[in-house]
């Protein structure tokens, strides 16, 4: 798999988020993580005091924009995102817009969010240069994303059930979208870009006592399955059956999770060139 499998705006908006059915299974799988996190709160809690303009960049299905506006009504929280699908249940004003190409003039957003989604960039930096450039100085740039070991225990399951329904060894491991901007490399990814880059860890484990929420997140990735080249629904009925078995023997399944957000400053007016 190679990288336009990940940000074809074709594959992105026409299929992987055409709506939010993927992105919710996703999201729900994080209902049985401890601790659990409150991001929006999260987010809210490292904001700047005062008005100004908010852009929630790959807002998805909103779920930033919907709490930011309820809790900051002092903010104008706008939404853009690659897919007008994915769009139309998300309240205005919204607009779809690239990351790379902001429809967004210079200089004028209060914060920008870029959560879980910059894998989803071609090139992570030209998403960057465009934050900076529409962010004031000294504005707020918040990213997440998770690092490489995150979710292993899926790795290992899919890998397994892959084996399992091709008759190999070794099977191939399950997409991850964040391999392309991985917690472990995104400080000094966003560095050049920031005057300060704060690291959030967010680390906690995932328990289940029945399959279907971890499918539901495995199925999620149906988007990518041509790609992959194993046969996806064998090998999500394999997982599901060997999940089953694993929870009979042991009482739950664990999946340990690392994440993070990154908090960064924007660069004072006499600053705002990357520095390489």
């Amino acid at each position: 798999m190679n990288d336009a499998d990940f940000t074809s705006h074709t594959v992105l908006a026409g299929n992987a988020y055409r709506d939010d059915r993927h992105l919710a299974a996703r999201q729900a799988l994080y209902c049985w993580q401890h601790p659990s996190y409150d991001l929006p709160g999260l987010v809210l809690d490292h904001f700047p005091t005062g008005g100004g303009v908010v852009l929630d960049i790959g807002c998805g299905n909103g779920r930033y924009v919907d709490r930011l506006r309820a809790d900051r009504p002092d903010l104008t929280v706008v939404g853009l995102d690659i897919s007008t699908g994915i769009l139309a249940n998300v309240a205005p004003p919204v607009v779809v817009a690239d990351a790379a190409a902001l429809p967004v003039v210079d200089n004028s957003a209060t914060a920008v969010l870029a959560m879980h989604m910059l894998y989803h960039v071609d090139v992570v930096e030209s998403a960057l240069a465009e934050a900076v450039r529409v962010l004031a100085p000294g504005g707020t740039f918040i990213a997440s994303t998770n690092a490489r070991e995150d979710k292993k225990e899926l790795d290992d399951l899919w890998a397994a059930a892959v084996a399992d329904v091709l008759g190999v060894e070794h099977g191939r491991r399950r997409v991850s979208l964040s391999s392309r901007f991985p917690l472990n490399d995104a400080p000094a990814i966003l560095r050049p870009y920031f005057a300060e880059v704060q690291v959030l860890e967010l680390p906690g484990t995932i328990t289940v006592r029945q399959p279907d929420p971890v499918i539901a997140h495995l199925a999620s990735y149906r988007t990518w399955a041509e790609t992959t080249g194993v046969p996806f629904d064998a090998t999500l009925d394999r997982a599901r059956r060997l999940l089953h078995d694993l929870i009979d023997r042991d009482g739950e399944y664990r999946i340990n999770c690392r994440g993070g957000v990154l908090l960064c400053r924007g660069a004072q007016e006499d600053e705002r060139r990357p520095r390489r």
